[in-house]
């Protein structure tokens, strides 16, 4: 069922969702399952699974260090297919522009075509480590709405060197990333909420927000979009501080505010248990007041670990 389906069939109640990592190469998918298992209790509609673009990696060789490049996170779309069997819910495969060609999208479209997968989550990607700036693979897209467009025509029986005659074309269900303090290469809030509008437009059917930690920022944020013309839904993205260097590191990385309040409770933490325990309390009162708002559905950034998540949706669901 497409995600866009849940959310009607919630009938207005605000719904639960989280996404996962896959396992890094070489690790057991059990992990995986076991962090999946403890949040089943809350019936997730869907799963978001992300996909990793391509990193170097330095080996030793006679006495050098010489780069290669390597996948450490693949498997997206096998994950995708092992928790729809297991777990029977929908899952949204990641599909990225950096790391791969249009060539190499149809393929993994066409893919998730055939095993039933009806939603993907339609993203530019980041910039590689040693990249000061995002840059496009040879033969792939520069931006999101170049990727939207692809799946968009597609669902339309229109691949890349040819129009198909089919009886069962794709229908894919498109999400695209939001962001309420702006995205970080953006020059403006108003600048980035026309290049969302740019995405829905190509036909994205709805938005998941990069994380907040402050709900006015979200409230604003989605009656920016609806005031020119953004009438998809915007799901609210949460991710509770886990660590001290969560301070430095999310500001640093993903460019978004952290209220004084949470800094200061933050600060006085001797360990990351304390920490985290101040994450999990902040998020239950976000969703809470998102749940009261009346959000069609509050998703969950698990990073891997559920067991934070598992307190929030508890407190909350």
């Amino acid at each position: 069922m497409k995600v866009t389906e849940h959310l009607k069939k919630g009938k207005g109640k605000t719904l639960f969702s989280f996404e996962i990592i896959p396992p890094k190469k070489g690790n057991h998918i059990q992990d995986l399952y076991d962090n999946i298992d403890l949040l089943m209790e809350f019936n997730p509609p869907f799963i978001d699974v992300t996909t990793s673009r391509e990193e170097y990696v330095y080996i030793e060789k006679q006495g050098l260090l010489d780069r290669k490049i390597t996948r450490m996170r693949p498997g997206t779309v096998g994950i995708c297919a092992a928790i729809k069997h297991k777990y029977d819910v929908d899952t949204v495969p990641h599909v990225l522009c950096g790391g791969f060609t249009k060539e190499e999208t149809e393929y993994l479209l066409v893919d998730c075509h055939y095993l039933g997968i009806e939603n993907v989550m339609a993203l530019r990607g980041d910039a590689m480590s040693h990249q000061k700036y995002f840059e496009a693979t040879n033969g792939g897209h520069q931006y999101a709405t170049q990727l939207v467009q692809q799946i968009k025509d597609l669902n339309k029986g229109k691949y890349l060197h040819d129009v198909i005659e089919a009886n069962h074309n794709a229908d894919f269900c498109i999400g695209v990333a939001g962001y309420p303090e702006k995205h970080l290469e953006s020059p403006s809030l108003k600048s980035d909420l026309k290049r969302l509008k740019e995405k829905v437009d190509a036909g994205a059917d709805y938005v998941v927000t990069q994380m907040f930690f402050d709900n006015q920022k979200y409230f604003d944020f989605v009656k920016s979009a609806r005031e020119i013309g953004i009438n998809v839904p915007i799901i609210p993205g949460i991710k509770p501080l886990a660590v001290q260097r969560h301070l430095q590191l999310l500001p640093q990385v993903f460019k978004i505010d952290l209220p004084e309040p949470l800094i200061t409770e933050v600060e006085k933490c001797k360990s990351n248990t304390e920490v985290r325990q101040v994450g999990v309390e902040w998020a239950i009162q976000q969703s809470k007041e998102l749940l009261e708002a009346g959000v069609p559905l509050l998703h969950y950034y698990s990073m891997g670990k559920s067991t934070n998540i598992k307190a929030i949706a508890e407190a909350v669901f």
